[in-house]
């Protein structure tokens, strides 16, 4: 792996972070379009005064292959007009009751190869590690390149800050585990510790950042993204960054057996400390100095999976969150939806489908998993409304959509799905209904109203992100609740279904946020909230909070109206029937757009 800086990010301003700069949604603001530019900045001394914001420096230089230059668009009017009254006149309804706009709790990395403007409120790692204020990093993972990862701290604190990284390679003889830890020996404040894998199929796939800094702030950090040049430059990734957590000075703690709520922080707080176990004692420094902090900012339930044998029978939901899909459930068991005559659909958007089964068993118990919501409405007069069941769609590349991507077959090492063997194919067979393209096709626009056409600006940059999001109805115009999380589609990950000792065995570690929209509502005064689909950048427009988007008393009028930001374009488009999803596995003799051609593995 090479360790040459693949942002061309200049550094974050030297500015101490405040309460006043943590937003309504829970989460600190996203790095100013200098920032994002910047690719020739460098650091300045911690003891020198602090200085205004460094001025725009020249864009990185396209690439000047046709094909690459077809993926930098211009900027159209439409485009300049979101841009502008997404900052001016979002909140500035005609009605007197004015709604509330929460920007998206979710971040989309930014792409490199995209122009500015496809780039709005994107992050880098260099926008995460970059501040100077950081002592100390505890750096969860599945794969490494230490020298790429040590270059997007500030060089002031490059070396000195102290590094953790946990990743999974118990293997001697595994070349990852060898060029890592070959690289670590380079930097005395590098640590590496090997997460506990009993099963061999499992994985350390969690992504996740947590930060403590010299100001007595904490930050945790949950992504999508491996820890290597590829990931944070052209594949579409997620990142979630809870607010600032101060320091408290006499922190008390909390039972074991203590009744939180699922979504506050406390309850978060929680259920990452009860994940963190999971690891042992090899993170004893961790859960001790993590526990001193306050995370009642908050707006998030964590999800987490490590391998164990979960026993639904003895699960306690209003104490502690389980891990894999019964952790899910439980989490979604207290998510009220809001009540629709309309198809709720599920999209289920991942970067990797294991081998599930001959039939879809598997599948049919996780999408009714996914189907779960609150009763929160149902009384013993009046039962709650019986919404439609949710359809199920999932999101997966094919080879055409690899080939085209800003990296070409280079990014297709990154997706995974097999379909060779028969029992493969036989899953192929039940999956293909559901599969959608992740990025639009030419021949589904002819169907498509411009109206229609919500455009995330993240086609050319194949997926590496996770997402499952509930659309409240069959336009996909509002959302019941989203997650994002280093889970793929996988027994490993999520499961497997409830076995005939009355357990659930999870082999692999995961860490994932959901978020939906009554976390953000205010407690006096508004009318609830709602969250909506946003596209091109992380807040709400006005078009996005008017009545149309749904039949709620009173929508988008005086409520809180959260963003939520997609990374693929809506409307969907399904599979063709004689298409396929993109298999590493397999050679492809057709030529990407830099004319080379897939050898397989």
């Amino acid at each position: 792996m090479t360790s040459a800086e693949g942002e061309h990010e200049g550094p974050p301003n030297k500015r101490r972070k405040l309460d006043a700069d943590v937003n309504g949604a829970g989460c600190t603001p996203s790095s100013t379009s200098e920032e994002a530019i910047a690719d020739e900045a460098t650091a300045t001394s911690l003891q020198r005064p602090i200085s205004p914001p460094p001025l725009r420096s020249r864009q990185r230089t396209p690439h000047t292959s046709h094909l690459h230059d077809a993926h930098v668009t211009e900027p159209s009017p439409a485009d300049e007009a979101v841009s502008t009254s997404c900052r001016a006149t979002v909140e500035e309804e005609p009605d007197h009751k004015k709604s509330k706009v929460v920007r998206s709790p979710v971040q989309l990395s930014r792409i490199r190869d995209l122009a500015p403007h496809q780039n709005e409120d994107s992050v880098g790692l260099r926008d995460i590690l970059g501040d100077p204020m950081i002592k100390e990093c505890w750096n969860f993972n599945y794969l490494f390149d230490v020298d790429f990862v040590m270059s997007h701290f500030d060089t002031d604190v490059r070396d000195i800050v102290q590094v953790k990284i946990i990743h999974g390679f118990w293997k001697n003889v595994d070349e990852r585990r060898i060029a890592m830890l070959e690289a670590a020996e380079r930097y005395p404040n590098v640590q590496t510790i090997s997460a506990y894998l009993p099963d061999p199929f499992g994985t350390h796939h969690t992504k996740m950042l947590i930060l403590f800094q010299h100001d007595d702030f904490a930050q945790i950090v949950i992504h999508t993204a491996n820890m290597i040049e590829r990931d944070w430059t052209n594949m579409t990734q997620a990142v979630w960054k809870s607010p600032l957590l101060p320091l408290q000075m006499s922190p008390t703690p909390s039972p074991t057996d203590v009744t939180l709520p699922i979504g506050t922080g406390g309850r978060f707080m929680k259920d990452l400390l009860f994940y963190l176990n999971a690891y042992g004692r090899r993170l004893h420094g961790l859960t001790e100095q993590l526990v001193n902090y306050d995370p009642s900012a908050i707006r998030a339930a964590f999800l987490g999976s490590a391998p164990s044998r979960q026993k639904p029978a003895a699960a306690r939901p209003s104490i502690q969150t389980s891990f894999g899909w019964l952790g899910l459930k439980q989490i979604l068991s207290t998510t009220p939806v809001q009540p629709t005559s309309s198809t709720p659909n599920i999209v289920a958007q991942v970067s990797s489908i294991a081998t599930l089964g001959a039939t879809p068993t598997w599948l049919n118990h996780f999408h009714s998993v996914l189907n779960r919501t609150a009763s929160s409405n149902r009384t013993f007069f009046a039962p709650a409304p019986k919404n439609p069941s949710p359809s199920l769609n999932i999101i997966f590349p094919t080879a055409p959509e690899i080939r085209t991507s800003l990296d070409g077959y280079a990014s297709g090492a990154s997706i995974h799905t097999k379909t060779q063997s028969p029992v493969q194919q036989k899953q192929l067979e039940y999956l293909r209904p559901l599969l959608c393209h992740w990025k639009h096709q030419d021949s589904h626009l002819s169907a498509v109203t411009p109206e229609q056409r919500r455009e995330a600006h993240r086609g050319p940059a194949a997926p590496h992100i996770k997402t499952y999001v509930r659309f409240a109805d069959e336009g996909r115009t509002g959302i019941d609740w989203a997650m994002v999380t280093s889970a793929n589609l996988s027994k490993q990950a999520w499961g497997e279904v409830e076995n005939k000792k009355g357990e659930v065995w999870v082999q692999s570690y995961e860490a994932g946020v959901v978020v939906w929209p009554g976390l953000f509502s205010d407690e006096d005064g508004d009318e609830g909230a709602v969250m909506v689909p946003v596209f091109g950048q992380d807040r709400p427009l006005v078009g996005d909070v008017g009545e149309e988007k749904g039949k709620g008393k009173g929508k988008g009028k005086g409520k809180t109206v959260v963003g939520f930001r997609m990374p693929y374009d809506l409307p969907l488009s399904p599979y063709g029937e004689d298409e396929v999803p993109w298999c590493a596995t397999m050679p492809d003799n057709e030529e990407d757009w830099m004319g080379r051609v897939w050898n397989g593995y």
